[in-house]
């Protein structure tokens, strides 16, 4: 970083302490914060013709005023101000509301440049601002930032102004000139001033593809050297599993492997047989297959003498893969259990035998991080449902083995587009085919007014001898949505079906003993329905349950109504899924639209993608993506491929350590200390 860039705003003439403290509160308080605070949007202040001009859209137009401006009052205290403009050989209208000082400002004969809503057919403009004279005396692209209250928009402009001014020859230029040519992409002290106040669109365009490409190839720099770092770091880690008892293990499995388990499992296998440290992805959709695969590469590593372990983000979830891989591995391998409620002399026996190396394989929830948890020699760790754990808790399980392969799974369908970003440091196995005979779940779109239709349906699937979930997005009155809430729903179908219809509540303000117990008695069947908000998302399998109704279906995106989908349609009866819903907008109606017409939960993840964008996909504060300022991964997505594509060419040809052109590039990602802690590490 440059010295200078890293100096105090306060070193600004005119930024006293108040201002120093408002603009902190925005992120500022360098030099360099206030050059790379990039305008969300622009005003165009550019003077176009008549012709050119599109109705009900925002324009500006220049001409003299005709004759002296009329000023008439109504209601309380409000104005309208009305004058006549003289445009290229039209008569123009120009209207102006409450602002009747501008009756002493303007006068017949002025030249004055107006922007406001262009009525065509009236040829009349809603003017919302003006200034006498010509437009060449002012920008014709002015920016707009994200305030906070006591900052305003001209104080800002004026500051970031004046450290373009006094600051520019300071500004690094980071891109080889190698990168620059090949692009064609400005230099950045020139791309800088062009963010902030462009000569032209043309200019703001290019100056905006330099920022976007240098975004995102520093970031897939980074990626690229975690990458290299998984593959590097660690040696003599091969594991000689037994091919012939794998063979036979897969044989004797009661269900057929699809191609698409059988092309990820043996890219998990090859990576196993490397000797560098496996660091992989495995992402499915719902019911695909993915704990099969991951217990067949378990077993693995078990016939090579290793350990393995398995991390879940939920008791009864550990407990579910304790019972079904303990009934697959029967005779085989050893399975332990170790969760928080797991105590006393049973834990302490279970730790005892892990230590020892009597136990093959662990299965449990972040208690498996705890210091207390040794092992004799892990070699393989399953993370499941990743994005739940930090970064620090995934570290923690794989620093308990010496280099062990690392398998991390998600049944949320990840888009290419942030599959590459999100996960680029690591391989990537997708298992994008479901298991022959499953049927579909069948999915419709119904408005509010059919709920009692709705809940006839869920008594008749009951009589069956099914289970259904309902699920609502909060947990207790809004004044400000008029959404249903799980504890109002609770209370409603109580009334509905209770007593002869057992009906239970789930949602995220319970405790973690009370989640598990009531999601065990629906996995008993102990509870016929179940009244929950999103907490089960991620949960047990109940084959029993068949029905899944959602109400105010359109407050949620396409991957989180897939991924509740999922819970049903688990075993072989024909399952259910109902949106209850009454969307406004377009967007809403879309959702609804694409969820009854495919089951493909890829096909839906890039659809959601579009509809919301990469910052909503995950959750900002849980999915680690990360925020770029000018790039966007969607509609930047070539930017972005080409990025990854220099990105590993640069790291292959350790440019950044050996070809000096690039070291101004090596110092600013060398300075990440979360990256280099990690390849440091």
């Amino acid at each position: 970083m440059n010295i200078v860039l890293s100096h105090p705003i306060s070193e600004l003439k005119g930024v006293g302490e108040k201002l120093e403290e408002q603009l902190n509160e925005l992120g500022l308080f360098t030099i360099e914060d206030l050059l790379f605070y990039f305008p969300f949007r622009y005003d165009s202040y550019e003077v176009k013709p008549l012709t050119e001009l599109t109705h009900n859209e925002k324009a500006t137009i220049e001409g003299e005023v005709v004759s002296e401006p009329s000023l008439s009052f109504y209601g309380r205290k409000k104005s309208r101000l009305t004058f006549t403009l003289q445009v290229e050989q039209f008569a123009v209208k120009a209207v102006m509301f409450n602002r009747a000082f501008a009756k002493k400002q303007l006068h017949a004969g002025d030249t004055v440049t107006v922007t406001g809503k262009w009525d065509q057919q009236r040829l009349q403009i809603t003017v919302s601002q003006f200034k006498k004279g010509e437009s060449k005396s002012q920008a014709p692209i002015q920016p707009v930032y994200t305030l906070k209250e006591g900052v305003p928009l001209t104080t800002l402009r004026k500051f970031i102004k004046a450290s373009i001014d006094a600051y520019e020859h300071e500004i690094p230029e980071i891109l080889p000139e190698d990168l620059q040519r090949a692009y064609k992409l400005p230099e950045r002290q020139q791309a800088i001033r062009q963010m902030h106040y462009p000569d032209n669109r043309i200019m703001l365009k290019h100056a905006k593809r330099r920022f976007i490409y240098e975004e995102f190839l520093i970031f897939q720099l980074k990626m690229q050297l975690l990458r290299k770092h998984h593959r590097e770091s660690t040696t003599g880690n091969a594991q000689a599993y037994d091919n012939g008892k794998l063979t036979s293990f897969v044989q004797e499995l009661p269900f057929e492997l699809t191609n698409a388990q059988k092309r990820s499992l043996a890219e998990i296998l090859k990576d196993m047989k490397n000797p560098h440290r496996m660091n992989r992805l495995l992402q499915g959709d719902v019911g695909s297959g993915k704990t099969a695969v991951a217990a067949i590469a378990l077993y693995a590593s078990i016939t090579a003498g290793k350990q393995g372990a398995l991390m879940v983000p939920t008791e009864i979830l550990a407990e579910q893969h304790y019972q079904s891989l303990t009934e697959m591995f029967e005779g085989r391998a050893s399975v332990a259990l170790l969760t928080g409620s797991i105590k006393g002399k049973k834990r302490r026996e279970i730790l005892e035998a892990v230590g020892t190396g009597h136990i093959d394989i662990l299965i449990g929830t972040h208690a498996l991080i705890q210091d207390e948890v040794g092992f004799h020699d892990l070699g393989f760790v399953i993370v499941d449902e990743q994005h739940r754990f930090g970064v620090r808790q995934r570290r923690t399980l794989r620093d308990k083995g010496l280099h062990p392969d690392v398998l991390f799974m998600t049944a949320t369908p990840i888009p290419r587009t942030l599959a590459i970003t999100a996960f680029g440091d690591m391989d990537v196995s997708v298992i994008d085919e479901m298991p022959a005979g499953r049927k579909p779940v069948e999915t419709y779109w119904v408005k509010g007014e059919m709920t009692d239709r709705v809940l006839a349906f869920i008594q008749k699937e009951i009589d069956q001898g099914h289970q259904a979930y309902v699920i609502c997005p909060l947990i207790e009155e809004s004044d400000q949505l008029d959404i249903q809430n799980a504890v109002d729903l609770y209370n409603q179908l109580s009334s509905v079906f209770e007593p002869n219809i057992p009906v239970g509540l789930m949602h995220g303000r319970l405790h973690n003993e009370e989640k598990e117990e009531v999601m065990q008695e629906f996995a008993e069947n102990q509870l016929k329905v179940l009244v929950s908000t999103t907490v089960v998302e991620v949960g047990v399998n109940v084959p029993n349950a068949t029905v899944m109704v959602i109400y105010d279906a359109e407050r949620f995106g396409l991957s989180q109504l897939h991924q509740l989908r999922g819970r049903v349609g688990r075993g072989s009866d024909q399952s259910y899924c109902i949106l209850l819903a009454d969307p406004k907008g377009d967007v809403g109606k879309e959702r609804m639209r694409i969820m009854t017409e495919t089951t493909d939960g890829f096909e839906l993840s890039e659809q959601d993608l579009k509809l919301r964008g990469p910052g909503d996909f995950f959750g900002r504060k849980q999915s680690g993506m990360p925020e770029f300022k000018v790039g966007d991964m969607v509609h930047d997505y070539r930017a972005l491929e080409t990025a990854r594509r220099d990105a590993a060419e640069i790291i292959t040809e350790e440019r950044l350590d050996k070809d000096r052109h690039y070291r101004s590039l090596r110092d600013l990602i060398y300075q990440d200390k979360q990256i280099m802690g990690e390849v440091l590490d």
